[in-house]
């Protein structure tokens, strides 16, 4: 399986396959069909069915999928039974967003540190985090391990901080900059653009009311 390549698809429809089966698990499910949960999340049974044998398949013919086991490899295959250690590079409205987020913990990603550069914010307090001036991000790293930064920082300033962290061994980067970042390390970048998806949606609303 590990030498296999899996489309870029296929794994990101996999977060949501968990997210169902965590709601099936809440609600004392413990079998479901591929036509079931086709019939929740809007996708094709052909299409689950596909997804999951990429990873080799894990329902039984007649019987559907295990909802507690299939909920626990799809963690297992997206990491989420590790812990990715992370950094908030940037204390504003997006990076305090984030520090407050709740669900980090329960997937697998806990925020160890904050970083700012501005005076109004080092040393306040975020959750349980004190915000730390980003001269201090070297020997930070240094002592702490650090799997990933998110990035919450200026366009200007997106691909200086990007390559100062990629230089100090971090792996990951999940960049909110308004910049498509792209850089020359063995890191690897997730781009998120919250307001592609606002006009995704906007797109869609605009359409429907044309068309009525």
């Amino acid at each position: 399986m590990a030498s296999k390549k899996i489309s870029m698809a296929v794994i990101k429809r996999l977060p949501r396959y968990h997210r169902y089966l965590n709601y099936l698990l809440e609600l004392g499910i413990k079998r479901v069909s591929s036509k079931e949960l086709s019939s929740r999340m809007g996708i094709t049974a052909s299409q689950i069915r596909q997804d999951l044998n990429c990873f080799g398949g894990f329902g039984q013919q007649g019987y559907g999928y295990n909802v507690e086991s299939l909920y626990n490899e799809i963690g297992n295959i997206l990491g989420i039974n590790k812990t990715f250690y992370c950094i908030i590079i940037g204390a504003g409205n997006m990076g305090q967003a984030l520090s407050n987020y709740g669900n980090f913990i329960k997937r697998g990603f806990e925020v160890i540190g904050i970083f700012d550069v501005n005076p109004e914010v080092v040393g306040k307090k975020l959750k349980n985090l004190e915000v730390m001036n980003l001269d201090s991000l070297e020997e930070f790293i240094l002592h702490n391990r650090v799997d990933i930064a998110m990035l919450c920082v200026p366009y200007r300033e997106t691909a200086t901080v990007a390559d100062r962290v990629a230089r100090l061994g971090v792996k990951g980067l999940w960049n909110f900059s308004p910049m498509d970042l792209k850089i020359p390390y063995d890191v690897i970048v997730e781009n998120v653009h919250l307001s592609d998806s606002l006009m995704v949606l906007g797109y869609k609303l605009n359409d429907k009311f044309e068309r009525e």
